[in-house]
């Protein structure tokens, strides 16, 4: 009986040690695991700081993908951080004038310009038997805008059309501005790209979106420039005319039985089109009324035709 028991404590102990050294086992693993798994993250750390490096170097093969984050990140980042933020308005203004001494209006018209600041842009006279006129398109200097306006009226001067138009232009402005700048960062990152391509397939390919950007760079500066001067220069079409030969604006104007002569010649010169249509497509006219009259003979009629 003693033997059993002290055989069955000997095999307690010896399951015992096995299982310590089972778990200690485990342990040992287990640990091997975990560090394994930290190599395996910091292996992984390190090649993808590899692959940024190489991905800055255009070591990549995808460069379009450099091309794209790049924009993305440079034009999304809100552009410049100085803003103009000062109007940029742009008048337009159109005039007619109906004047008694034409030759007076035009000398001091073109005198006094000077005084304000403006000049002309394009001009066109024209003159028949019945009327005098000029087309004037000035630019004129906004903060003068007002004041030539009120000085283009006076005595025995007609206003006939007086419009004013105004056209904020500010966000647009801003905004191409912002555009500018960015598209400049993005072209200096390419401009870093290029000098470290390792192949002529990444240097053509790098330059090309260089290209572009500066395209865009350069229309979109071209913009900006118009809008600014546009709305520096206010704009002003200017119309004037004088009647001569003691013609009014009422013989100008057609009376009824003017435009019913003029409706006749119309209607005449409508159908004299048609007839002369139709004369020059003659053969196409006899081949139709053939094939019209050929349809509606009888069969009889129709062999007898052809056989005779």
């Amino acid at each position: 009986m003693n033997k059993n028991i002290f055989y069955a404590i000997c095999i307690a102990v010896i399951a015992m040690s096995c299982g310590r050294g089972s778990e200690s086992n485990q342990m040992s693993v287990s640990d091997v695991a975990l560090s394994e798994v930290e190599d395996q993250k910091a292996t992984s750390l390190s090649n993808i700081l590899e692959l940024n490096k190489s991905v800055t170097g255009i070591a990549a093969t995808d460069t379009s993908s450099v091309v794209s984050s790049l924009q993305d990140s440079i034009l999304n980042s809100g552009g410049p951080g100085n803003i103009d933020w000062d109007k940029k308005i742009i008048k337009t203004a159109h005039v007619t004038l109906e004047l008694k001494d034409y030759n007076a209006y035009n000398s001091s018209l073109h005198n006094k310009l000077k005084g304000y600041g403006a000049y002309i842009a394009q001009e066109q006279q024209t003159e028949s038997d019945d009327q005098i006129a000029n087309n004037i398109t000035m630019k004129v200097p906004v903060d003068k805008f007002d004041d030539l306006m009120n000085s283009l009226g006076g005595n025995d001067i007609k206003v006939l059309e007086k419009t004013i138009s105004a056209q904020d232009v500010t966000g647009e402005v801003v905004d191409t501005k912002s555009r500018i700048e960015a598209k400049k960062e993005v072209r200096a990152r390419y401009l870093e790209l290029l000098k470290q391509a390792k192949s002529m397939e990444e240097i053509l390919q790098v330059q090309n979106e260089i290209n572009d950007i500066q395209v865009d760079i350069e229309s979109a500066t071209g913009r900006v420039n118009y809008l600014t001067h546009s709305s520096a220069y206010s704009t002003i079409n200017l119309r004037y005319y004088q009647f001569l030969n003691g013609v009014t604006s009422k013989d100008i104007e057609p009376g009824f039985l003017t435009n019913v002569s003029e409706a006749f010649k119309t209607g005449a010169s409508v159908i004299t089109n048609l007839i002369l249509f139709f004369i020059s497509i003659w053969p196409l006219v006899i081949a139709a009324i053939f094939i019209i009259v050929y349809h509606y003979q009888p069969t009889k009629m129709r062999n007898r035709i052809f056989i005779g």
